[in-house]
């Protein structure tokens, strides 16, 4: 899939560009062309954290974080430009693609996002962003299902943690949504099951939210996210 950005017309407006945060008069939901450019230009790559957690499927990312991708994650999550979720979710859907290998059915799950996070954010960052992912896919000729089967419990703030006290409250981060359950194993069924986030720091979310789908009896294919942090190498 490529031409993401050449599709996503919008207003000419003057604001801030989310990608270098100067002011410009020509931006595409929010994005100058140069900064689009340079986002267009990265290519997910498989990534790993060293160490590795028990549990974490392959990963791949659209590129590190930092730069033009880190600023625009940082506009959309922080900030509230929320119009940024289209071209992120867009370039999501390039991830997902490259996780899968080929073009085949798809269930994408969103990390769940806690309540507190949901209010300070106006919003569920993440479920958006694979809202525009799915939209993109299907537009490919993917058949591209969604399931939300777990939810966020309250959290510690993991600044305050080291590694391991990060790992130990990952593991306890999640509970299964039993009602949504059967709807989702049976959407799920043949289907190349990716584990969505924005960003992948030690990779301990994404091991606890792909333990706790496979205790239910849901297969992890792959986790597909963003940006990758300066502590991983690209592979």
């Amino acid at each position: 899939m490529t031409g993401v950005w050449a599709e996503l017309a919008d207003l000419v407006l003057p604001a801030e560009c989310a990608g270098c945060r100067l002011t410009r008069t020509e931006l595409r939901h929010g994005v100058c062309p140069r900064c689009a450019g340079a986002l267009q230009a990265l290519r997910p790559a498989p990534v790993r954290p060293t160490p590795a957690p028990p549990g974490l499927p392959g990963c791949v990312a659209l590129g590190a974080y930092q730069g033009e991708l880190r600023e625009m994650l940082l506009a959309y999550k922080e900030r509230g430009r929320h119009s940024l979720a289209r071209p992120l979710g867009r370039l999501l859907a390039e991830v997902v693609a490259e996780a899968a290998g080929a073009p085949r059915p798809v269930l994408l799950i969103p990390v769940p996002t806690t309540a507190q996070a949901i209010r300070a954010r106006h919003g569920d960052h993440l479920r958006r962003l694979a809202r525009h992912a799915g939209q993109r896919l299907r537009a490919a000729g993917w058949p591209v299902a969604l399931g939300a089967p777990l939810r966020a419990l309250p959290r510690p703030d993991s600044a305050t943690l080291d590694t391991a006290g990060r790992a130990a409250a990952a593991q306890r981060a999640f509970a299964v949504r039993a009602r949504r359950l059967p709807a989702v194993r049976r959407s799920g069924a043949g289907r190349f099951v990716v584990v969505l986030d924005d960003i992948v720091t030690t990779g301990v979310t994404l091991a606890a939210v792909s333990d706790s789908l496979r205790s239910v009896g849901l297969r992890v294919d792959a986790a597909a996210v963003l940006a990758a942090t300066s502590r991983r190498g690209r592979r």
